[in-house]
């Protein structure tokens, strides 16, 4: 099975050399450009790639979603937070336990997706920052108690969000297609899958190689100047 190598700690890590010249800081910066990925890399995250609204009849390989996480992982959260949660729906008896929470629009291709991902924040992520955090373990007060429930629940929601992302492009990076969905009642998941009330449930994502006859066109975008302003 697939293993990325383990990460460096973090007494472990060595920045690059700091520039002290013109040259140097070129070299530098010539460096970072060469670890741009290709056009290729572009069009298969984000170009070519469309909302799944169909499968073709095949499983996804366990490795191939263990993989998938170990990859989205590495992605950056807020004191290394690492915040989400996922369950991975396979089986016909985990399918009928979300069916209740489905919207009509997504209940069919929800059904005959191979696999359904519950992206999910734990709101109690702190409890971990000793371990994930160690060279600052004093922040997992920052969160903890009741007083701090507020916080700890936008930061938990805001950084599972960003690992959710990076996990939809890992997942297309790696050769899936996938189809997040909001239409779901959460209560209704969160009740069946997380009755501990600790972790709640974010988005749904169908999983697998999907079928480009049922994908739809691209939407329209803003342009530049509709979204960014340069100050």
């Amino acid at each position: 099975m697939f293993r990325e190598p383990p990460p460096k700690t973090h007494s472990e890590k060595r920045p690059l050399s700091t520039p002290t010249s013109h040259a140097d800081l070129d070299e530098l910066v010539a460096r970072k450009q060469a670890r741009a990925i290709d056009e290729r890399a572009l069009r298969t995250l984000f170009h070519d790639a469309r909302t799944a609204n169909g499968f073709l009849p095949r499983p996804v390989p366990r490795a191939l979603l263990e993989r998938i996480v170990d990859i989205a992982k590495l992605g950056p959260t807020s004191a290394n937070s690492q915040p989400m949660r996922l369950v991975f729906v396979e089986s016909a008896a985990a399918k009928e336990r979300v069916r209740p929470a489905l919207s009509p629009g997504n209940l069919d291709k929800t059904m005959a997706a191979p696999v359904t991902a519950i992206v999910a924040a734990d709101l109690h992520f702190y409890e971990h920052l000793p371990r994930m955090f160690p060279h600052a373990p004093q922040m997992k007060a920052v969160f903890e108690g009741p007083e701090k429930a507020e916080l700890a629940g936008s930061t938990a929601r805001l950084n599972a969000t960003l690992q959710g992302a990076y996990f939809m492009l890992v997942a297309r990076g790696l050769g899936l297609d996938v189809g997040p969905m909001a239409g779901f009642d959460r209560a209704k998941v969160d009740a069946e899958f997380f009755p501990g009330g600790t972790v709640v449930s974010l988005w749904l994502c169908n999983l697998g190689y999907g079928d480009d006859t049922k994908v739809l066109g691209r939407n329209p975008r803003f342009a530049f100047d509709e979204i960014a302003t340069v100050v």
